[in-house]
Formats: structure tokens, sequence, C-alpha cells
């Protein structure tokens, strides 16, 4: 995790919870009483926020699923499983769910779907699912375990192409091609 992410991070979560939870309950108080009563919880979100954005990115990954999970289900309800358009995969909050849990609905996602949870084109998705670094579900589209395995990556390795199974080799050394 670095500063920059967590910061982005926390700032989402706060205009996700203000928008969606803590605006609309404004709405629902009396405002004729003269007493704010959205203030405090106003206060409490921007320190619960930075609490949500290090245990989503923190190295507890029972805690950061749990936690996506609880935001998820406080942000977005719905009877049916939660299905966000592929652009919601490209923010912060979406960013660190597709790292930490992966999709919470789907066992696979289609190619595009898939794309936008790497943060790569479509025809990306289609080269790692050629090459086997990322698995095709029986019933089409790319299972989301392998989404996840490739986002467990670090960046530099996600870039070079290194495979999602396993685990690098010891002592493994890299060239440099410049």
């Amino acid at each position: 995790m670095n500063t920059a992410e967590h910061v982005e991070l926390a700032r989402e979560l706060t205009r996700l919870v203000e928008a969606r939870i803590v605006d609309p309950l404004e709405i629902l108080l009396d405002p004729a009483d003269g007493v704010d009563g959205v203030g405090d919880v106003r206060a409490r979100l921007r320190v619960q926020a930075e609490v949500w954005a290090a245990q989503l990115l923190g190295p507890d990954e029972r805690l950061a699923v749990m936690t996506s999970a609880r935001l998820i289900a406080a942000l977005f309800p719905g009877d049916g499983p939660f299905d966000p358009p592929d652009e919601w995969w490209r923010t912060a909050f979406g960013r660190a769910v597709a790292r930490r849990a992966g999709h919470p609905g789907a066992e696979a996602v289609g190619f595009s779907t898939a794309a936008a949870m790497l943060g790569i084109t479509r025809q990306g998705v289609h080269d790692l699912v050629k090459r086997a670094k990322l698995d095709r579900h029986p019933s089409g589209g790319v299972t989301t375990a392998s989404i996840r395995a490739r986002l467990a990556l670090p960046k530099e390795s996600r870039t070079q192409g290194a495979p999602h199974r396993g685990t690098p080799t010891q002592g493994a050394t890299c060239r440099s091609t410049t």
C-alpha cells in the first residue's frame, strides 16, 4: 500500500458514504429544530473512511474481504447479486475490491469486465488467456480467481507477463533489456 493510494481510496469512500447514506439521512431529518443532525456523523465518517482504506489496503486478507463486503452491502443494497458496471472497477474502491475480494457476485466475468478489473484492454485479456496467464471459465469468460491472482502480483511482474500461478523461483534474477 502506498500513501497516494490510501488517500485516494479514503476520499472516495468518504464521498460515496456521504452521497449514498449521509446526505439522504440529512434530507430525512427535520431541519426545523435547528440542530445539525449529521454534523457529528460527517466528522466520524472522515475518520472511519481512513480506517476502511487501511483495512482494504492492509496486510490482513480476511479483514480486507470483510470490509469490502460490509461497504458493498451498505453502499449498494439490492435484492440481486452485486454486479457493478465495468467503469466501477476503475475507481479506487473498485480496484481495492478486485484485488482483495475479486468479484463478490461472480465466479467468472466477461472479457470486458475482466479488462476493467485489471485496468487493461479487452485485447489484453484475450492475450493473457491465450498465454494461460488468466484462466478461461468453462461456461465462458475469465475466472475471477485468476483475475484476483493476477492482481496480487507486483505491478512489475504483471507488466512483464509473469504467470499468475505459483510463486516466483527463489534466487531468480531479472536481466535488464537496456
